[in-house]
């Protein structure tokens, strides 16, 4: 007899063997990622000008939660590795730059707290949220 034991399939395992797989799926990480986009000063909102219609359009038929945690987002998940896109909206007065580069770093922060590890994050600003009128000062 070996060291090795036979289970009921009649496959030999070795000791220590993992006993299965584990996978994250996309939309996970569209959310963890959408989360932590969301958090960072000078983000107004996420997705291209599509989404954010459709979204108003779910606001006033009272579907307003729907879509919104992965809206503006999208995750390629292969193994433990991710290439996230996300697209957003900044609010004026903010450096381009300075935004999309702390999106980057919270995304990746947030979602390698998870245990994957992010390849990519590629940030495309579709829009800018100009001030209401009327809010500017001496107005």
């Amino acid at each position: 007899m070996t060291d090795a034991v036979e289970n009921a399939g009649g496959v030999q395992a070795a000791a220590g063997a993992a006993r299965g797989v584990t996978s994250v799926s996309d939309e996970v990480v569209e959310k963890i990622a959408g989360a932590a986009a969301r958090s960072v000063p000078g983000v107004a909102d996420l997705g291209g000008d599509v989404a954010r219609f459709f979204n108003t359009i779910l606001d006033k038929v009272g579907l307003d939660e729907v879509g919104d945690a992965r809206r503006g987002v999208s995750a390629d998940v292969k193994g433990s590795s991710a290439v996230i896109n996300v697209v957003l909206v900044i609010d004026s007065g903010h450096v381009v730059t300075d935004v999309t580069e702390a999106v980057r770093a919270a995304v990746i922060e947030a979602v390698e707290k998870y245990g994957l590890t992010v390849t990519e994050v590629n940030v495309t600003v579709d829009d800018i949220e100009m001030d209401k009128p009327g809010a500017a000062a001496g107005a």
